[in-house]
């Protein structure tokens, strides 16, 4: 442990850095303490790397899933090492490790999808037979449900490195997610955002979830400033519907949840990976009600697909 008053823990993309420091200054911001001239160094932030970050050469469903960018970090709060983790919430996994738990939820960022090609602007625009990369199954689903002649591949890497690979001709579009690329200040992508009614977004996509101890009271005590109720609230409806799914890394689920005063509204979706099969779920309830309204969708979800749905392929 450092000398620091809070140690964060993160991963080491230009993206997780950004999203670390921006937690750092909502911190010193909420807390004079931690940004006095006698305390510059009160925050410190350590580098984790993941096995998501250190396997890029293969499909994340291939070597386990969600869990593999948290693994590591979680590991480092559980031992002492850092006082909080810095997450992407779609990248943790419906259940955290014992002793440790969400102190707080950022307010949400813009959710959306952003199509990224040489010249289409639109998934309608793209040239028939276009190949389209992307790790993701959700988005891939979403993309052969409405094109079935476009070719999806799988495509790793950081933010830059995807549009480099795109620059050069590897592919002919690609999709990002809209939060990230404000977050890195790249908003001349802004105007190709897809809509919402075109791609449902993965579940919890733009929103940051701050992980500690459960028994660190300091610590829950700095975090409970920067805590934003509606994104917390949604975030629970969200990840409810995607436990009650209980799908592995190879099936795409999508989730998105709003809340408007004390009301959320929660739209969700199933697909099969090549697009040929989509169920869909919308409803809406008491914001209060956020988990159950989330447990209702994936248990109706997980109905219209039937006991096979959900079976890993062999």
């Amino acid at each position: 442990m450092s000398a620091a008053r809070l140690t964060i823990g993160t991963r080491g993309s230009d993206l997780a850095l950004a999203q670390t420091n921006m937690v750092a200054d909502q911190l010193r911001a909420a807390h004079p303490d931690l940004a006095t001239p006698d305390a510059p160094d009160a925050i410190a932030i350590e580098v984790i790397k993941t096995t998501g970050d250190r396997v890029q050469d293969r499909p994340l469903a291939e070597i386990g899933g969600k869990g593999l960018f948290t693994k590591e970090i979680e590991e480092a709060l559980l031992d002492g090492r850092i006082d909080l983790a810095v997450h992407s919430m779609k990248d943790l996994e419906t259940v955290l490790p014992d002793g440790l738990t969400i102190a707080a939820t950022l307010e949400r960022e813009d959710p959306r999808d952003v199509l990224l090609a040489m010249e289409a602007t639109t998934i309608a625009a793209l040239p028939q037979g276009a190949v389209v990369g992307t790790a993701s199954l959700r988005r891939g689903a979403q993309i052969l449900a409405a094109r079935p002649d476009l070719k999806v591949v799988p495509f790793r890497g950081n933010v830059n490195t995807r549009i480099a690979k795109l620059e050069a001709g590897e592919v002919d579009a690609t999709i990002l997610a809209l939060a990230g690329l404000r977050r890195l200040g790249m908003t001349e992508y802004e105007a190709r955002a897809i809509p919402i009614a075109e791609m449902l977004p993965a579940v919890a996509q733009g929103a940051i979830g701050l992980e500690c101890r459960a028994d660190d009271e300091t610590t829950r005590a700095y975090l409970s400033a920067l805590d934003h109720a509606p994104t917390a609230q949604a975030v629970a409806a969200e990840r409810a519907l995607l436990a009650a799914l209980d799908g592995s890394c190879r099936t795409p689920i999508a989730g998105l949840a709003t809340v408007s005063g004390d009301t959320l509204a929660l739209q969700a979706l199933i697909a099969t990976p090549d697009g040929a099969t989509v169920h869909r779920d919308a409803r809406n309830g008491p914001a209060r009600e956020a988990a159950a309204i989330g447990n209702a969708a994936g248990s109706a979800l997980r109905a219209a697909g039937g006991p096979d749905f959900f079976e890993p392929e062999t």
